[in-house]
């Protein structure tokens, strides 16, 4: 009986001429223009696990989106998605840093960003989601829109490249953020100063230590107040802020509601 070996993928060795190339891209070409741009790649996220998938054009506005997006903002279609920018979507506060970084990537200034943001889940509560976006170029290669993908952030993928540098400080904002946190504190216990724990920070996410801690009290008054009758003072106090005035003042920042407007539009 001959030796079994594993299947493996068959060593290729073919060399093409500059001439036999640009056909073949000729060719790719000719084969693009007959597809119908707005049912195919795209499509294909609507079967991924837990990857979702956007694109606008240069002025932000919304030209596709995969069914896991459409779910989180309670389409029913493409279509009612079709041409929404970020603000149509979103409390102020968290379009403006999405439309930030399409600027950055639009004006050439980056080729990429990944960056852990704050998006909202299938029951339309804020969540923490990895989100890595692209430039769209024309064939002369110019910016013309953005494309990009989102992930939520769960407890096993924080281990992630984009988190790795800060993964200690990042376990220990989310695991005491009800308590009185030292970012000082948490920084030594990852062998940092605060000065290199908030560089380190704003390159990986965006933002500061300190803005992170107060997103994530956010974050956990929002599933107080979805899930919970508690007083808006004991959302607070079990969410880590001061009071319940300095509350409400973050958590409007940051979502673009009272945490009562918020309560009632749950409700609703």
């Amino acid at each position: 009986m001959p030796n079994a070996h594993p299947l493996q993928p068959r060593l290729i060795r073919q060399t093409r001429t500059a001439s036999q190339l640009k056909a073949l891209k000729k060719e790719r070409a000719a084969w693009l223009a007959k597809l119908d741009a707005c049912g195919h790649f795209h499509r294909i996220f609507d079967y991924i696990p837990g990857v979702n998938f956007f694109a606008k054009d240069h002025l932000g506005r919304t030209m596709f989106a995969s069914s896991g997006i459409l779910q989180r903002y309670r389409m029913r279609d493409e279509n009612d998605m079709l041409g929404l920018t970020d603000f149509d979507k979103n409390p102020d506060s968290m379009a403006e840093n999405y439309v930030r970084d399409d600027q950055r990537l639009l004006m050439g200034e980056v080729q990429h960003i990944e960056r852990l943001e704050l998006w909202f889940d299938r029951q339309g509560l804020p969540d923490w989601f990895v989100v890595t976006k692209l430039p769209l170029l024309d064939a002369r290669q110019r910016p013309i829109g953005i494309v990009g993908i989102l992930r939520q952030a769960t407890e096993h993928k924080t281990k992630l490249p984009l988190i790795q540098t800060v993964s200690r400080a990042v376990d220990a904002i989310r695991n005491d953020y009800a308590k009185a946190v030292s970012l000082k504190a948490v920084a030594e216990s990852c062998g940092l100063t605060l000065r290199n724990l908030q560089r380190r920070f704003q390159t990986a996410f965006g933002i500061s230590p300190q803005e992170f801690l107060i997103k994530t009290r956010v974050l956990a008054a929002t599933r107080l107040l979805n899930e919970t009758s508690l007083t808006a003072a004991e959302i607070a106090s079990k969410s880590g802020f001061v009071d319940a005035s300095s509350f409400a003042e973050q958590f409007k920042h940051r979502t673009g509601m009272t945490p009562t407007e918020y309560r009632a539009k749950q409700a609703g």
